[in-house]
């Protein structure tokens, strides 16, 4: 069975892996620009021989390229939690031991990316304010950075970029995705003219986990209703035979094929003599049309669209 959910271009500056969709193959990352003669800026790249007149050579920028970092992110500086004045390699790092199972309840808490105010050097070990390159030692600290979000990463092949629209950095590429102002997020170009606009669509969490999608680190697909939820998600409830949205009930894929054998199982299913003048009033989850259809106990197929997502409404 075709899917029809297609993957929203919605992934967090944090999140190394590739979009997913059940039809195809998302589009590879392009190959990213080679970085011997540039280095990321806020929002930009700055010729590395303006860091060179500052006194900064550029073997001493890539100095420890790809040797530091965490799981989350490669990069050569760690961070001081304003919260809890406690050094970690990242948020992320921060956020997950903050909320860990053996932390009280009441002492639970998460960071910002726009809190963060020191970084510490992971070469020389200086602590300084937010900035790409060590004030002490003249290391790039991150080959991507973003002084809005804070956010050092030596790992370009991300291609990571500031979306102004979102107010965080995504991954991908800006060529890729355009921001849709309505969903309130940035979504793949495939789908600039063809997916339906809700508003806020991504500001919300899943319908599943419960995980708030917006900032979600894993792949995020919208659906033909035009709603949200995690790809692994929507996955999950193929393998348990739920194809309808659990918002609004319409379905997330192509059931022709489902709807011609339901027609050849009420076929073959003859009802009982006192069931056979019965009607019902049903209402279909696919179109929204209501319909007065005689009655069947195994499904009520809609006289507008012919689809089986129906609900019984009265008798």
């Amino acid at each position: 069975m075709n899917a029809m959910g297609r993957t929203v271009a919605q992934h967090c500056e944090d999140n190394a892996e590739e979009p997913t969709n059940w039809e195809h193959k998302p589009l590879a990352n392009k190959e990213m620009e080679e970085f011997d003669s540039l280095t990321f800026s806020n929002k930009g790249l700055v010729p590395s021989e303006d860091l060179d007149n500052a006194g900064e050579s550029h073997e001493c920028l890539e100095k420890g390229h790809m040797l530091y970092g965490c799981s989350h992110y490669r990069r050569r500086c760690r961070i001081r939690a304003p919260c809890c004045n406690e050094v970690f390699d990242c948020r992320h790092c921060h956020n997950e031991a903050k909320n860990s199972i053996g932390v009280h309840q009441n002492q639970r808490h998460e960071i910002s990316r726009h809190q963060i105010q020191t970084v510490i050097c992971s070469l020389c070990g200086t602590e300084q304010g937010v900035q790409q390159v060590c004030i002490n030692c003249g290391v790039c600290m991150g080959k991507y950075f973003c002084a809005t979000c804070n956010l050092f990463d030596d790992d370009v092949s991300k291609k990571q970029y500031h979306c102004d629209g979102c107010g965080i950095c995504r991954i991908g590429g800006s060529e890729n995705f355009f921001h849709c102002h309505k969903c309130g997020c940035c979504y793949s170009n495939l789908l600039r003219n063809s997916h339906p606009c809700v508003e806020g669509a991504m500001h919300h969490d899943c319908p599943v986990c419960f995980e708030f999608l917006f900032e979600s680190r894993n792949d995020v697909t919208v659906l033909p209703c035009g709603h949200t939820i995690h790809q692994s998600c929507l996955d999950e409830m193929r393998e348990h035979y739920q194809y309808a949205c659990p918002l609004c009930l319409k379905s997330v894929c192509d059931m022709s094929k489902v709807w011609e054998k339901f027609d050849l199982e009420i076929a073959a299913s003859l009802m009982p003599k006192p069931y056979k003048n019965k009607m019902v009033w049903i209402l279909c989850n696919d179109c929204g049309k209501t319909s007065q259809v005689q009655y069947h106990v195994v499904a009520h197929k809609c006289l507008n669209c012919r689809s089986y997502n129906t609900r019984q409404t009265r008798v």
